[in-house]
Order: structure tokens, then C-alpha cells, then sequence
């Protein structure tokens, strides 16, 4: 079996109310801070860290993430993931998520960003239970040159798919190829970047939604669309020509919900 660049285990519990790192473990590439609480709410923050600078050819990464019953976890990155040429053999990156009853897992990564020539491809598989509750987003963008053009990629792809209960909920597959018309009617619309979120609570209905989307109606710069999914929760779809326009939605939509739904206050996860 081939050695991972990189890979992170993480297990987490709550503690007097208050969640804390049962057990990690990581190697090569990749690290992670110890919990970091940046609210009263006793959530943990934790920070994934590649010393490494970027995503090279063949090179391979697996995350484990394990939450038992009424752990709260917000997870993120230091910077944003760097895939460069990888014409060889694409990079590769594998996330498992296990969440327990009561549970709320967060994870809001830095963009991906794909310079010229690069493949990478992701998969996460997420396993929860009926009452945990699930926020999780991606962000795609073109690198860039000198003179400030878009870097053509050759692909980018990602499938994520999350199970309750034994039960497939949600299975959403992307895959970018530049060279396939990504800017074409019907596809990108003549965008270059690329958002998405999907959203799992036991509260959330159709008026929750409705609001939401009243909130992101008049943002400019960005088309957005919105699924509701067949338990409480929705799946969102962004296109922009800039990464400040989708963090824009990102981040406001983060923040109303941690409001509503969670009755918690916006954080600001600084990383300088």
C-alpha cells in the first residue's frame, strides 16, 4: 500500500460541556494545531496545517475526523491548498467524517486553487447520525500569472457523500475540465470560480431557506442556487469571478446560521 504524503486523525469528545481532543495522530505533510476556543459555546477550533507548500504529482492525503456524542468541531485551514502541475499522476485528497448523536461538525477550508496543468481529485464520505448537524463548503479557482490571467487546470474533481443513518442523503459530484468548454452556457455561464455548501440540521425547513435566500438575492457578482435535500438541510451552488465574491455568500450564510439555527455567535478564524 502506498505511503500517504500526508495523513491527520482526530477524535473528539465533550467534556463537561466543553469539547476536547480525545486522541490525533499525524504524519508526513500535514499537522494540526490543538484545540483553539474562540467563543462561550465550549466548541473546539482546529487548524489543518501542510507544511509542505502545495499538492504535487501523485501526491495523496487522508483526513480522519471522529466526533462522538454532543462534540462540537469547527474545522479549517491555514491557507488556501495548492495544487500545481500534476500531469503524471493526479493529486488526490480523502476525507472521512464520522459524526455521533447530538454532534456539529464545521468545515470551511482556505480555497483550492489549481494552477497550470494541475489534476486533483477529492472525495468525502461523511456518516451521521438523525440529530448531528453538518456544515460544510469548498471554494475552486483558477491560479493565476504575472500579468494576472487564469492558469488553464485540466481538471478538477470532487464527489461527497453523506450517509444518515445507514441512509444516502446526499451524493454531489463536480468536475471541472477547462478544456471542455467550463465556460460555456449551460455549465459555468462564463465564470471561473466555483462554491459550494451543504447544510444539515434538524431545524432547518423550507421557511429557514426561504429566508436565506431572500438574505443572498441581492449579492452582487455571484449566480447562486439552492437545493432543499430529502432530510432538513440544503445543498448550494455558487459561480463567481472572484473568490472574495463567494466567501462573501460563504461567510454571510455562515453566520446567519450559526445565528438561527445554532444559536451561536459569528467567529472570525484569524490566521496571521
Amino acid at each position: 500500500m502506498k505511503t500517504k504524503t500526508g495523513y491527520l486523525k482526530l477524535v473528539s469528545m465533550q467534556k463537561r460541556g466543553k469539547t476536547i481532543l480525545k486522541d490525533s495522530y499525524a504524519e508526513g505533510a500535514f499537522k494540526i494545531t490543538r484545540p483553539v476556543y474562540l467563543t462561550e459555546s465550549g466548541e473546539a477550533y482546529f487548524y489543518v496545517m501542510n507544511p509542505g507548500g502545495g499538492y504535487l504529482d501523485g501526491d495523496s492525503y487522508q483526513l480522519e475526523l471522529i466526533l462522538e456524542e454532543r462534540a462540537e468541531v469547527f474545522v479549517t485551514t491555514q491557507s488556501s491548498t495548492k495544487i500545481y502541475k500534476t500531469r503524471a499522476c493526479p493529486a488526490s485528497q480523502e476525507m472521512v467524517i464520522d459524526l455521533a448523536a447530538g454532534s456539529v461538525f464545521e468545515y470551511l477550508p482556505d480555497p483550492v486553487i489549481a494552477y497550470q496543468h494541475a489534476r486533483f481529485k477529492q472525495r468525502t464520505l461523511i456518516r451521521m447520525e438523525p440529530d448531528a448537524s453538518l456544515i460544510i463548503a469548498d471554494i475552486f479557482t483558477p491560479g493565476w500569472a504575472p500579468d494576472g490571467r487564469f492558469f488553464p487546470y485540466d481538471w478538477l474533481q470532487s464527489k461527497m457523500e453523506v450517509y444518515m443513518d445507514g441512509r444516502l442523503v446526499l451524493f454531489d459530484h463536480v468536475k471541472l475540465e477547462p478544456d471542455r468548454g467550463i465556460n460555456s452556457m449551460g455549465f459555468m455561464e462564463g465564470y471561473s470560480h466555483f462554491g459550494t455548501m451543504a447544510v444539515i440540521h434538524e431545524q432547518l425547513d423550507r421557511d429557514f431557506l426561504e429566508e436565506l435566500v431572500q438574505w443572498m438575492e441581492p449579492l452582487p457578482d455571484v449566480r447562486i442556487g439552492v437545493s432543499l435535500l430529502s432530510v432538513p438541510g440544503f445543498s448550494l451552488r455558487m459561480l463567481a469571478n472572484s473568490t472574495q465574491a463567494i466567501e462573501n455568500v460563504l461567510f454571510g450564510c455562515h453566520e446567519v446560521i450559526r445565528k438561527k439555527l445554532f444559536q451561536k455567535e459569528p467567529v472570525f478564524l484569524r490566521k496571521y
